[in-house]
């Protein structure tokens, strides 16, 4: 078949063995629905060099989490859970298209919504989303670059802690490190500082799930557990642009002073924005109409499917 009608994934090495071998349910899917198509798939890496080759190469592109190089090319990347994924053209969450949709509570399918919600609490979360408690702390998960101010935040991850405990000045403050992160010395050394002279602030070392259950909120830039916390009906507070962002409260939007004074009143619909947000606008790899539904996509992207 010729080059132009291929598609590339390009994948770190354990998944790419696992989607040569058919191991792999959602790409095993995507290759089905693609090859249905009339058009042939093959495994490439995703370093430096593979992504060369497929500035070179005819034919379009899938890559994971990575910006894709070609006009035709796009990313997928799983919607913070397994089976859930979605398929752009940007590997900015924020950039999507369910980001800059509206989200209505008030129109949704409330019956199920809850089944949907309940089902998935117990699934993922084995009866601890139905056991929560207000500790009286707020869960501030960090992810990386502690003291720099990227793009899509709205203060350095540093300056968001000191936002907290300057307009929460009661409850102590639990964040925890992201364990894909590295921390430079430096960045360490400025968290040993606000420890000290914010006795309230600790460091926490236990799984997300433990201050999900627990906290009265959580503040993120932009953090998956701040996503995970809805399941927990826990409030949420955000510093950066995401996909997720419409029931949150939101710095960017609302200030840093209106987030922290609404926060303890803010209750939204999270069974019905779970609903709408994993089951009716990505795609569910566990459902019978999986094909179905990445056929839609990619012929949204413009892809001969």
């Amino acid at each position: 078949m010729s080059a132009v009608n291929t598609v590339t994934f390009y994948l770190h090495p354990k998944l790419r063995r696992q989607a040569e071998r058919g191991n792999h349910n959602f790409l095993g899917h995507v290759a089905a629905v693609l090859e249905s198509a009339g058009l042939s798939v093959a495994y490439d890496g995703d370093d430096s060099l593979a992504r060369l080759r497929a500035m070179a190469r005819p034919g379009r592109g899938l890559f994971l989490m990575d910006e894709p190089v070609g006009r035709d090319d796009l990313v997928f990347r799983r919607t913070y859970s397994y089976p859930f994924w979605h398929i752009e053209k940007s590997a900015k969450r924020w950039e999507w298209p369910v980001a800059k949709e509206a989200f209505d509570a008030d129109v949704q399918d409330h019956d199920a919504a809850r089944r949907f919600y309940r089902f998935w609490q117990d699934r993922l979360f084995e009866g601890r989303a139905g056991r929560v408690t207000r500790g009286g702390f707020v869960y501030v998960p960090l992810q990386g670059r502690l003291m720099v101010q990227r793009s899509f935040q709205t203060c350095s991850p540093i300056e968001m802690l000191r936002a907290v405990l300057r307009h929460d000045p009661t409850r102590y403050v639990v964040a925890t490190l992201h364990p894909s992160e590295a921390y430079s010395a430096a960045e360490k050394q400025a968290l040993d500082r606000l420890m000290t002279e914010h006795p309230r602030l600790r460091i926490g070392t236990e799984q997300s799930e433990v201050y999900l259950q627990g906290c009265d909120y959580v503040v993120t830039q932009n953090s998956s557990a701040g996503f995970m916390g809805y399941f927990f009906e826990k409030p949420l507070i955000l510093f950066g642009k995401i996909d997720f962002h419409h029931i949150a409260l939101n710095v960017e939007q609302i200030g840093e002073e209106t987030a922290f004074a609404q926060v303890g009143v803010h209750a939204p619909d999270y069974a019905a924005y779970i609903h709408w947000f994993l089951q009716l606008r990505s795609i569910n790899a566990g459902r019978p109409e999986v094909r179905m539904r990445i056929r839609e996509v990619l012929r949204g992207h413009g892809w001969p499917v």
